[in-house]
């Protein structure tokens, strides 16, 4: 039975879905997270991986409070790169060990004329971004022959509120809602995305991997989407991102090309309305006014 070492796996929105999925097809889980000790402190660190002996640590902790990371550029530079540096530095001196590092559609910026591939250039123009690229360089660096890297964005998913979970509580509270209409992405399903990264841990994939449900989107295409399947009556008021202004620059297209993981599973991700659908329904006791 192979062992997996979640980082963030009991409370984390991608690392619930990880911890179950792995769980539900016969892998042995055990969680590590910030309530049981600081990740940061490399003695602690290496003591909890040596204990573990695990076969794939997934590494799902990040600093996702991306206008946040503005203010605070150090920490989040702590969390997204520090910690997969040490994850990375201390199974190298264990000997064994397989790292998966999750990582962000952030990494690049700018248009684009098609959907961007894992060869090419990041360019991060956010704190949020440049540090989650300097966290994938690291563990590259470190470990290149027992890690993998997997970028996903947009994530929705049961267990912790996210952006479709926001979008609904909002047309409870109110007739209108306003959401951005000209960033371009692709809406990501916890549950598809972890069984992607365990079928790549399985194999012990290497390198980088795009990993994102099928299509493109808005947030507005996304929020219309949650809206129609469940929230009756609720207009939305598509806006450009320039009078939303934020702290951090977003990308105005981070659609990820999926062909090397549709190449490995021999099946292309699912589209993301079809995900959409079977989260909400699937999971309607969690949503607002439910």
């Amino acid at each position: 039975m192979a062992k997996a070492l979640i980082l963030g796996g009991a409370t984390g929105l991608l690392g619930q879905a990880l911890t179950a999925n792995l769980h539900n097809n016969g892998w042995q889980t055990e969680t590590l997270g910030r309530c049981d000790g600081d990740l940061l402190d490399m003695d602690f660190l290496k003591a909890r991986l040596d204990a573990a002996k695990a076969d794939v640590v997934f590494n799902t902790v990040a600093w996702t409070q991306v206008d946040d990371a503005e203010d605070h550029p150090d920490d989040a530079m702590l969390v997204n790169r520090t910690l997969p540096d040490a994850l990375a530095r201390s199974l190298k001196q264990i000997g064994a060990g397989h790292l998966v590092q999750f990582s962000t559609d952030f990494v690049f910026s700018g248009p684009h004329d098609a959907p961007w591939t894992e060869e090419d250039a990041p360019n991060p123009t956010s704190v949020y971004g440049i540090t989650k690229l300097a966290g994938e360089q690291a563990v590259q660096d470190v470990l290149p022959e027992r890690s993998a890297i997997i970028r996903s964005a947009w994530l929705f998913g049961p267990g912790r509120k996210n952006f479709v979970t926001t979008i609904l509580a909002a047309c409870k509270r109110r007739d209108t809602v306003t959401v951005v209409h000209d960033q371009f992405g692709c809406p990501t399903y916890t549950y598809d995305l972890a069984a992607w990264s365990r079928k790549l841990a399985e194999k012990r994939k290497t390198g980088i991997w795009h990993a994102v449900n099928g299509g493109r989107a808005t947030w507005c295409d996304l929020a219309a989407e949650a809206i129609a399947l469940t929230s009756g009556p609720c207009r939305l008021e598509p806006i450009t991102s320039d009078m939303w202004p934020q702290k951090a620059k977003r990308p105005i297209n981070s659609v990820l090309a999926t062909a090397k993981l549709a190449h490995f599973l021999g099946t292309p991700p699912r589209p993301w309305p079809q995900a959409l659908r079977d989260y909400l329904f699937s999971h309607s006791e969690e949503l607002p006014g439910k």
